[in-house]
């Protein structure tokens, strides 16, 4: 018995060993023009990493990881003020999540990125089924490399979503109130969706601000609700804090 566990130990550690870390086999990193105005990080066409121009560090790691900016502590702020032009490339095509731990790892290596955890009770945003029932459609497909939300608030479209991908799309869109969502569904799978609601304007905004054929979409709230059977609830809850301990300029390539 004991020669079989010892066994089956080896074994996995020689697993381990044998995944390889996920890493870009090309990356270009050089500061942005200062005078540069706007910034976007895209897709290289194909799957295979990302470019980005003139894009802080602080809106990388959000994205990378997840979570939403606001609740980023401990950074140095240039990684606010301050863009890169990136390019970062794999040979081949990967997944979406393999590319956000290639990501991750590029952060790790070229901005010496280190940091932990700390979880406090605040303001949240509850995700629950709506008693109307949930009118997500469930998508068992194979996991594939596509974004998994797309479109306008007019029409956004969720292909295989995950509800921590939806939670953090719907804390992104819903920033300004401070209130991150927090999953609390119990749901585990991956879904589709169409979901149209009114964008969500800056609270001094004019009422004309919107065009027309926008003003009379329904709340991202009630939207929730009535097409994709889901409730937000403003409440009390634990809420993810990523506190930089280290972060540095990385060196020009």
């Amino acid at each position: 018995m004991k020669l079989h566990a010892l066994a089956l130990a080896a074994c996995l550690l020689a697993q381990t060993a044998a995944a390889p870390r996920l890493t870009f086999d090309v990356i270009s990193i050089h500061p942005a023009d200062p005078n540069a105005q706007g910034g976007r990080i895209k897709p290289i066409p194909g799957d295979h990493g990302y470019t980005a121009q003139n894009f802080p560090v602080r809106m990388m790691i959000a994205l990378m990881y997840k979570i939403p900016a606001r609740q980023i502590e401990g950074a140095p702020d240039w990684i606010n003020n301050e863009g890169f032009d990136i390019e970062a490339r794999a040979d081949g095509p990967h997944s979406v999540d393999d590319l956000h731990t290639m990501y991750q790892n590029l952060l790790v290596d070229r901005f010496g990125l280190r940091f932990h955890h700390d979880v406090r009770e605040g303001n949240v945003y509850a995700l629950t089924i709506d008693p109307s029932g949930l009118k997500l459609k469930p998508n068992t497909s194979p996991e594939d490399d596509q974004i998994p939300v797309n479109g306008n608030p007019a029409h956004t479209t969720g292909v295989r979503v995950p509800m921590p991908y939806l939670t953090w799309f719907l804390s992104l869109l819903l920033q300004a109130d401070g209130r991150p969502v927090v999953d609390q569904t119990g749901l585990t799978g991956n879904y589709d969706f169409t979901l149209s609601f009114r964008p969500i304007l800056p609270p001094d905004a004019p009422p004309d601000a919107l065009p027309p054929e926008q003003r009379d979409l329904p709340t991202l709230f009630d939207a929730l609700r009535t097409q994709l059977g889901l409730r937000l609830t403003a409440t009390r809850g634990p809420v993810d804090h990523l506190v930089i301990d280290h972060i540095e300029k990385p060196t020009p390539n």
